[in-house]
């Protein structure tokens, strides 16, 4: 029984470090960063300016479309980009200035920014910012003369003999298609001032997929080198900092053969990132719900950089630079490059990852460490949602496997506990006859268990094994878009965000707000109520400490949860409930007395005594 207790007090010991990691590593250093910024600016210039006179081509992404001649058609220039402050525009004066294409999809709507031929102007229709679906749908991608710019962008760095080359400043004229969709392309066109032509055909799937071909067509008389870079660059992070369980910010897999790299904002500001060159993979910036990804051409080698500048217009940028390519008089040459802007879907990023042949695209989710547990439990939980059409009956339906699962453990764990109380008698005349001979007793308890068969730490496994299942649960709960606004029943419209009720203004029949501590909503409620009947099943511990947390455990573990995503909490409830039952049946099958009535008897009637 004592070990039993104890199996209970890791719990809670264990989801008292989510919490804390939770609340106190949000890492809320806004101004602490902005001073490093400030700091580190001057070292930050003299650095670039360093690996400028270095012939670095990658040295600042901030600079101009600068570009020289190496020897043997290599190039030795800079990625392009503005240093300058935007100029401070709402969003939809910023998409007035420049002639655009529209892109209207299935799951896109916005614009083609000419100027650059970059994406600057992005919406995601099947989301909005809340469960109404008369609220906005989200934005992602916003131009680059307004502060909350985020925008990729492809492009050339001049080599030998080729002249000026497309960049950020460059404006395309459209050769063919008025509108992007899933079924009609759009082609852009640029001939350089030698005559050089450059055509980019934009086209994009009914999902998150926007493929970029450019074709380069050498009408000069000489051969010309040029080599091609991709960016995604964004000026602010998220409004709130993420907590520890899942990745905001860099990431990529940089290289066929490579695992998945991350890198934080904050690690970002403090020095960039520069990976050894490298072929095939992809890399990008990802929140929560969404991501902005390049996929280079898979066949040519790349270097690739995540970096932060402070010049001008402080921004975070992922990008790669090609080697160059040559192309020979009245010859030209394709490369395809591949930009995913979109929701983190799970099957849609599997299906890329497959149909595409993009290395570990999967990653592109946060599945954690867990990640062999995570996935298969998503997995789990989507069939049963295909098959009900609710994620909540979708994560009761899953408990039930799980349960099933552990069954043959959870058996042993009851038998064994069944058979401690059955032997409970003989355990105190032993305590009563070895007194303080501390050896002894231990060694005569040994030779009881060996002689009843008991196993007493058969209860052990199930509880061990059972804590990463909580961990992945959480985290598929908490990471995956698809438990973003989906709605369970009644007052639960989304699993991914805490019970919206609370007891303290009776769940809203009185017309005030609760602050956010005190939002204690019924489930959670639920939960602490299965908790507290599950571990009455037991008998009180004669320890006075070990009692009280037994007593307080359920509340405590009540207050705790409420700001939990109410998915969870509803598996926490539904679990004890199959628990309470599972335990009750295993115990009458091996003739142990259900201590539940006796102990709910024992409080109530210590409560009444303690009123007299």
């Amino acid at each position: 029984m004592e070990k039993n207790r104890n199996y209970y007090i890791a719990i809670a010991l264990s989801v008292l470090i989510v919490l804390g990691w939770q609340f106190l590593y949000m890492n809320p250093r806004m101004e602490a960063q902005r001073a490093a910024q400030q700091a580190q600016q001057a070292q930050q210039a003299e650095m670039q300016a360093q690996s400028q006179a270095a012939g670095n081509p990658q040295a600042d992404a901030a600079g101009g479309q600068a570009g020289q001649t190496g020897q043997s058609g290599q190039v030795s220039g800079t990625l392009p980009g503005s240093s300058q402050a935007p100029a401070a525009a709402t969003r939809e004066q910023a998409i007035a200035r420049t002639p655009r294409v529209a892109i209207d999809t299935q799951a896109l709507s916005g614009s083609i920014n000419l100027t650059g031929a970059r994406l600057d102007d992005l919406h995601l229709r099947d989301y909005h910012e809340t469960v109404d679906p008369a609220s906005p749908t989200i934005t992602l991608l916003s131009p680059a003369d307004t502060k909350g710019g985020y925008f990729t962008e492809i492009g050339f760095i001049p080599g030998e003999n080729v002249g000026s080359v497309p960049g950020p400043s460059t404006v395309w004229t459209v050769a063919s298609g008025d509108k992007l969709t899933a079924q009609t392309p759009v082609t852009l066109q640029f001939t350089n001032d030698k005559g050089v032509v450059f055509s980019r055909t934009f086209a994009v799937d009914e999902h998150y997929m926007v493929t970029v071909t450019d074709k380069v067509e050498n009408a000069t008389g000489a051969a010309i080198s040029l080599a091609s870079y991709g960016r995604v660059t964004r000026y602010n992070k998220p409004e709130h900092a993420s907590v520890y369980v899942i990745h905001e910010g860099f990431l990529g897999v940089l290289g066929t053969e490579g695992g998945l790299t991350e890198e934080s904002y904050s690690s970002v500001e403090k020095e960039p990132y520069t990976f050894p060159k490298a072929t095939g993979g992809w890399l990008g910036i990802t929140d929560k719900y969404w991501a902005t990804t390049l996929i280079p051409p898979q066949t040519l080698p790349y270097e690739a950089r995540f970096t932060h500048f402070a010049d001008g217009q402080a921004r975070f940028q992922a990008d790669y630079k090609t080697d160059a390519v040559t192309v020979q008089p009245g010859q030209s040459t394709e490369m395809k490059n591949l930009i995913f802007a979109g929701a983190k879907e799970v099957p849609l990023v599997d299906g890329y990852e497959q149909s595409l042949g993009i290395p570990r695209f999967d990653l592109l989710i946060d599945w954690g460490w867990f990640y062999f547990i995570t996935k298969p439990m998503f997995k789990l939980m989507d069939f049963f949602f295909r098959y009900f059409g609710n994620f909540g009956v979708a994560i009761l339906c899953t408990t039930i496997v799980v349960k099933l699962l552990f069954f043959p453990l959870a058996n042993k764990q009851y038998a064994s506990m069944a058979g401690m109380k059955r032997v409970q008698p003989k355990m105190e005349e032993l305590k009563a006859k070895h007194g303080d001979d501390r050896m002894a007793l231990q060694q005569a308890m040994m030779q009881l268990y060996k002689e009843e068969k008991i196993n007493p730490i058969a209860g052990c496994w199930p509880v061990l094994l059972q804590i990463p299942i909580f961990f992945s649960l959480y985290k598929v709960i908490y990471v995956t878009i698809e438990m973003r606004h989906a709605p369970f029943f009644g007052w639960i419209q989304d699993l991914s965000a805490p019970d919206p009720t609370s007891l303290f203004n009776l769940f809203g029949l009185l017309p005030y707000d609760v602050p956010h501590a005190l939002m204690i909503g019924v489930w959670p409620i639920i939960m602490g109520i299965t908790m507290f009947l599950q571990m009455r099943m037991n008998p009180t511990p004669p320890d006075p400490t070990q009692a009280m947390i037994f007593t307080w455990m359920p509340l405590v573990f009540t207050f705790m949860l409420a700001s939990f995503p109410a998915g969870l909490v509803i598996y926490w409830a539904w679990n004890n409930t199959l628990s309470i039952m599972q335990q009750a049946l295993i115990m009458k099958r091996n003739g142990a007395k259900i201590e539940l009535f006796d102990n709910l008897k024992g409080v109530f009637r210590r409560k009444s005594t303690a009123g007299k």
